[in-house]
């Protein structure tokens, strides 16, 4: 057991991240459960060796992963940690952890050591989401983002550029991005953010090998998370590479599902269950049209990958529409409820509609709708209703 604390002090001693990410300050840290729960790559770790390190010697810092618990379980480190003064516990990667059941043994620690504050984090969305039902009275649960343009700023550059709500943005774009645009060139920065920039790790990587790494989370969500929560062969896993493939040369992609299972050789039933499984693992992005019932209809309006930095690991990044609307999509998530747009591109919270383009994107595909936005690319400030796409980094 000692050797866990010795761990634990090395790794937050030796941790060099003295900025936080944007959901640290979001987190009641107050709370005695919290789950972290984000894809593979976000920064997760850091953010919780940050709060621990706050805590001293009553602060315990564990990883899952170790061969420690082979033969020890989450329940014997609690036990300890609390006898010995402890009060707060950071359960890293429990998805990793050898016992089938941490959703059960993170419920007795809650209940029998009141005084114990727990922190977890997991990476597998997948397995996380079918096992927090047991824990769902007692858990907070926060989900972590790969980096925002603003954050890849400040990290990068040393800036403190702060977030900005949607009606900020909205109301206020040419003034906040005329500020912005004073302090650095963001055209410039915007486009190195979009090839390597969402994931923390592009920091401590060249362009060459960030990609592989990018690449090997999205092989992970495939081989380890998929498995854990679906009993699947492993010609099943080699059509789910399959599918991204094809994907790949066609995003944005406007499905023809009945087109999309013949060449895939699957069923319908199949088809959807893999892209279901590949949006919750936060490799594909399923956006449906606001006028569908989407518990009666099964077929998305609309796939994007989920981020740039997925598109340019799977070679997707060289159509620059594709780009901007992944991008896009992903930020505006951010905001609230994403739909396809009957006559934008994106509808969000069923009130605003976005069309994303050039910086020659004219309005007239969403011409006198209320609250309605053109959001262009390669434009340092907009003005009126056309608002830069790079601005949409700053939600977070």
């Amino acid at each position: 057991m000692i050797r866990l604390y010795e761990i634990s002090g090395r790794l937050i001693s030796s941790l060099n991240a003295p900025l936080h990410r944007y959901l640290y300050d979001m987190i009641d840290w107050t709370d005695r459960l919290i789950m972290i729960k984000g894809a593979r790559g976000v920064g997760k770790t850091t953010m919780m060796m940050q709060r621990c390190s706050l805590d001293g010697d009553k602060g315990l810092y564990v990883s899952l992963d170790q061969l420690f618990f082979n033969d020890h379980s989450i329940l014997d480190v609690a036990d300890y940690h609390y006898k010995h003064g402890g009060t707060h516990l950071y359960l890293d990667e429990v998805h990793r952890y050898p016992g089938k059941n941490w959703e059960q043994e993170i419920k007795n620690i809650y209940d029998s050591y009141p005084q114990l504050h727990l922190v977890i984090s997991g990476s597998s969305l997948l397995e996380l989401n079918t096992k927090l039902a047991d824990l769902s009275r007692r858990i907070a649960v926060y989900e972590m983002r790969g980096l925002s343009f603003r954050e890849y700023l400040n990290f990068s550059k040393g800036y403190e550029f702060g977030p900005y709500s949607l009606e900020d943005l909205l109301h206020g774009h040419r003034t906040i991005a005329l500020d912005i645009a004073s302090k650095t060139t963001v055209i410039a920065e915007f486009e190195k953010y979009l090839n390597h920039g969402f994931y923390p790790f592009a920091f401590e990587s060249s362009e060459n090998t960030y990609a592989q790494r990018v690449e090997r989370l999205v092989l992970a969500v495939i081989d380890l998370d998929i498995p854990a929560v679906a009993p699947v062969e492993y010609e099943t896993l080699n059509k789910i590479k399959r599918l991204l493939t094809i994907l790949a040369d066609q995003l944005p992609y406007v499905p023809n599902i009945s087109k999309l299972c013949m060449e895939m050789e699957i069923s319908r039933n199949q088809l959807m269950k893999f892209l279901t499984l590949l949006n919750d693992g936060r490799i594909l992005r399923i956006l449906h049209n606001a006028s569908s019932n989407v518990k009666n209809s099964g077929k998305p309006a609309k796939i994007l990958f989920d981020n740039p930095s997925v598109m340019e690991a799977l070679g997707v990044s060289t159509n620059t529409g594709t780009v901007r609307e992944c991008f896009a999509a992903s930020m505006l998530s951010f905001a609230g409820s994403l739909n396809t747009s009957d006559r934008g591109d994106f509808l969000l919270n069923r009130k605003y509609t976005f069309e994303v383009g050039g910086k020659k994107k004219r309005f007239d595909q969403i011409a006198d709708m209320p609250d309605s936005y053109v959001v262009a690319d390669d434009i340092e400030s907009g003005f009126g209703n056309r608002i830069p796409l790079w601005l949409l980094g700053f939600l977070y």
